[in-house]
C-alpha cells in the first residue's frame, strides 16, 4: 500500500493535497490504512487448495454502503478435502452456494469464515468451482476496505483492500501467497448519478465491455495475470476519462486517467509524466509487465495512492506519488513479497524508483539531496533492521517504517547498486524480475539475493547480513597525510551504531581536492577496521571528502589530517613497482611482521606466508596485487603492479 492521509478530503478538493508526497508521508498513510487489519493471521484454514480463477459479479450503488453480488471460484484441492474455507465477514450474508446448479451447505462463523461442505471428496490435484452469493453493509474503520462518499456533492464508491481488506467486500482468500490466475470483474451499477451524470466504473485489467440494463449498466473487466486478492479493486463514480499512449516499442498500450470532473484541468497537467517515468523503468528493468491491458489512475477520496495492479487509485498526483505508485506494478505487483518480513521488497524499492525519477529527470544534485534526506532519515536512531522481525508482523507501524522499510530499504538498494555497478546491478534486478519462480509470483529476500549473487559471480551474504538483516550503520573516522609525492596515506576507521553488526563492509568512496583546484574520486575497499591504504594521487593534496555524493548510511563521520598513526605505514615500503619477478619488502627494525598475503583484484588471496624480504611474484598473472602485512601494531595494506 502506498500513500494515505487523513480522509479531511470532505472538506478540501483532491487537488488542494500536497502534490510532493515525502516518504514519510507515504508510510503513514499506508500504516493508517492497515490499522486494524494485521491483527489478521494468515488463515491456516484456506491452506487445503490453490485458487485458480475468479469470478466477481457485483452489484453496488455509490450512493449506498451496501454490496450484493455472486463470486466464482474455481480452486484446485492441494489435499484431499471434503470442505473448502473462504474468508468473509461476518456481517455479510451468504444467502446460496452453488456447484454445478446445486445448493451446497455452508456455515458462516466469528473468525469471517464461510465453511463450505462439498457433496463428496475432493481428490489433491483436482480442479473445481463454486459460486457464492452474498449481500450486506461492508464494514469500514473510517479508513477501510470499502467506502462510499461524495467529491463536489457527486457519489463515489472505492475499494482499498491491503493487506488483509477484501474479505471486507468479497468471499475470497487472502494468503499472500496465493495469487488468482485469471480474473474476471463485473460492476453493475446504476447508470447514472443523482445529478443525471453517466456513471464510469473501474477495476483492473481490460475494460472489455459496457452494458446496458434498463436503468443500470454493467462494466467488465479482464485481468490475465496473477493478482492476490488485496489488489483487486473497483471503484465507480461520475469519472471523465482520458489517455496517455505509450509506444512501447511499437507495440502501444493506454494510460488511462479517470478523473473527477472538477479536477480534469489540473490532472491533464499532472499525468503526461507517467510516459516518461513508464520509459525510464522500462528502459532500466524490462517493458511494462501488464502492457497487453492497461495502466491507470483512478482518482479516489485519500491523499494517497494505492497500487492496485494495471490502475492505482491515486489521491494526489504528484510526480514523486505518480513514481511510487508506478514502481509498484514491478516491485509488488508483478513480483510480490511473499511475506510482511520482505515487505521492503514492495516498499523499498518502490521508493528507490522514485528516487531514480529524480536522478534522471532532475540530475544528480537532485538526486544527491534525496540521498541526503533518505541517510538522514535512516540515522535518526541507531536500532531497526530493513527485515521484519518475526514478532514485528502484526505492528502496522513496524511492516510501514518509513526509517527503515522505505528509506533504509532504498538506500541499501543502491547502495548495492554502487557495491556491484550499474550494469551487473541492473541485469540483476531484470534476472530478479524474470525469475520463472518469481515473476508474477511471490519472492523473498534470498530469491533477491540469490539473482543479484548470480549476476555479480560475487557471494554477497556479508552485504545483507549487515544491511538488510542486522541494524544500524557505521560512522567513519578517515585519517589521511600525503608523505610521498604521487601517492595519499589513508586509514579507515569505523564504528558501528549497533552490537548486531560488528563490520560494515562498504566501499567508501573519497574526494582528493588538489592545491591547484584538481579533483580526484576514488573508492577503497573497506572489509576490515583501521585498514591503510596508499592510492595514487598525481597532484598535492589540499583536503579530503568523505562521501560526497552521499552514497553510503552513516553518520558524524570525520575527516583528519594526521601524521603520527600513519607513520608505521609510510616506512613498509615496496620496490620495485611496477615488478615483473621479486618485490622486495622494507620495514622498520622496531616493526614485527606476523604474515603476509596477497590478493588478486578478485579478492582471492595468492599467496600467506611468514615475512620474508623478498617474494618472488612472477607466477602470478599481470595486474593489481594487494599486499596485506600483519604486524604487531595493526595491518598496513599496499598495492604493487605486476608485469
Amino acid at each position: 500500500m502506498k500513500a494515505f492521509v487523513l480522509p479531511f478530503f470532505l472538506l478540501v478538493s483532491f487537488f488542494s493535497f500536497s502534490q510532493n508526497f515525502s516518504t514519510d508521508d507515504i508510510s503513514e498513510a499506508e500504516a493508517k490504512a492497515a490499522t486494524g487489519m494485521f491483527t489478521t493471521q494468515r488463515n491456516l484454514n484456506t491452506n487445503n487448495y490453490d485458487i485458480k480463477y475468479a469470478r466477481l459479479n457485483l452489484n453496488v450503488d455509490p450512493t449506498q454502503a451496501f454490496i450484493s453480488g455472486t463470486v466464482t471460484s474455481h480452486f484446485e484441492a492441494k489435499e484431499n478435502m471434503n470442505t473448502v474455507t473462504f474468508e468473509l465477514v461476518n456481517n455479510m450474508t451468504v444467502s446460496q452456494v452453488l456447484q454445478r446448479g446445486a445448493s451446497l451447505s455452508f456455515t458462516q462463523n466469528s473468525n469471517d469464515e464461510v465453511v463450505i461442505t462439498l457433496p463428496q471428496m475432493q481428490n489433491q490435484g483436482v480442479l473445481d468451482s463454486l459460486s457464492i452469493s452474498y449481500s450486506g453493509n461492508p464494514i469500514s474503520a473510517g479508513f477501510g476496505s470499502f467506502e462510499v462518499d461524495t467529491h463536489e456533492g457527486d457519489p463515489v464508491l472505492w475499494t482499498l483492500s491491503e493487506p488483509f481488506g477484501a474479505k471486507a467486500w468479497w468471499p475470497c482468500k487472502q494468503d499472500l501467497i496465493d495469487k488468482i490466475d485469471l480474473l474476471d470483474v463485473y460492476i453493475t451499477s446504476p447508470r447514472f448519478n443523482p445529478s443525471n451524470e453517466e456513471y464510469v466504473a473501474v477495476s483492473n485489467g481490460l475494460e472489455l465491455s459496457q452494458t446496458i440494463n434498463g436503468s443500470n449498466k454493467t462494466t467488465h473487466f479482464r485481468h490475465q495475470h496473477p493478482i492476490p486478492a488485496y489488489l483487486v479493486a473497483i471503484a465507480v463514480t461520475n469519472y471523465t476519462v482520458y489517455s496517455h499512449t505509450v509506444d512501447n516499442n511499437g507495440n502501444p498500450f493506454e494510460i488511462v486517467n479517470y478523473i473527477y470532473p472538477e479536477d480534469l484541468s489540473y490532472a491533464q497537467q499532472r499525468t503526461p509524466v507517467t510516459v516518461d517515468i513508464m520509459n525510464l523503468y522500462a528502459n532500466l528493468f524490462e517493458p511494462y509487465p501488464f502492457a497487453d491491458e492497461k495502466y491507470g489512475h483512478a482518482q479516489f477520496g485519500w491523499g494517497g495512492g494505492m497500487e492496485h495492479t494495471t490502475v492505482s487509485f491515486m489521491g494526489g498526483l504528484g510526480r514523486g506519488l505518480i513514481a511510487h505508485e508506478l514502481g509498484h506494478q514491478w516491485f509488488g505487483d508483478k513480483v510480490t513479497c511473499g511475506s510482511w518480513q520482505d515487505v521492503w521488497l514492495n516498499e523499498g524499492f518502490a521508493t528507490y524508483l522514485a528516487g531514480m525519477v529524480i536522478e534522471n529527470l532532475d540530475g544528480e544534485a537532485a538526486f544527491r539531496s534525496w540521498k541526503q534526506d533518505q541517510i538522514s532519515s535512516i540515522t535518526d536512531r541507531s536500532d531497526g533492521s530493513v527485515y521484519v522481525p518475526a514478532q514485528d508482523t502484526t505492528s502496522v507501524n513496524r511492516i510501514f517504517s518509513s526509517r527503515l522499510t522505505y528509506n533504509k530499504g532504498s538506500m541499501v538498494a543502491h547502495m548495492l547498486r554502487k557495491k556491484l555497478g550499474d550494469a551487473v546491478f541492473f541485469q540483476g534486478l531484470k534476472d530478479y524480475l524474470a525469475d520463472p519462480a518469481l515473476a508474477y509470483g511471490y519472492a523473498k529476500t534470498p530469491d533477491l539475493i540469490r539473482n543479484m549473487e548470480n549476476a555479480s559471480g560475487e557471494d554477497l551474504s556479508e552485504f545483507f547480513n549487515d544491511w538488510i538483516y542486522g541494524e544500524g550503520y557505521p560512522r567513519y573516522t578517515i585519517r589521511w597525510n600525503q608523505a610521498n609525492a604521487g601517492s595519499l596515506n589513508v586509514k579507515i576507521t569505523q564504528f558501528q551504531s549497533n552490537n548486531s553488526v560488528s563490520f560494515f563492509e562498504v566501499p567508501v568512496p573519497l574526494r582528493i581536492l588538489g592545491t591547484q583546484g584538481e579533483t580526484l574520486d576514488i573508492v577503497l575497499d573497506n572489509t576490515f577496521n583501521d585498514q591503510t591504504f596508499q592510492p595514487v594521487v598525481p597532484f598535492t593534496v589540499s583536503s579530503v571528502q568523505f562521501d560526497p555524493e552521499h552514497n553510503i548510511i552513516s553518520k558524524n563521520n570525520q575527516v583528519i589530517l594526521g601524521t603520527d598513526d600513519l607513520a608505521m605505514d609510510q616506512q613498509m615500503v615496496l620496490y620495485p613497482n611496477p615488478t615483473s619477478n621479486v618485490i622486495n619488502l622494507h620495514k622498520p627494525d622496531a616493526l614485527q611482521v606476523n604474515q603476509v598475503r596477497i590478493y588478486n583484484a578478485l579478492g582471492q588471496m595468492l599467496y600467506a606466508e611468514a615475512y620474508s624480504e623478498t617474494i618472488d611474484v612472477s607466477r602470478f598473472s599481470k595486474g593489481i596485487l594487494f599486499f596485506q602485512m600483519e604486524t604487531t601494531q595493526g595491518v598496513i595494506n599496499k598495492t604493487i603492479v605486476k608485469e
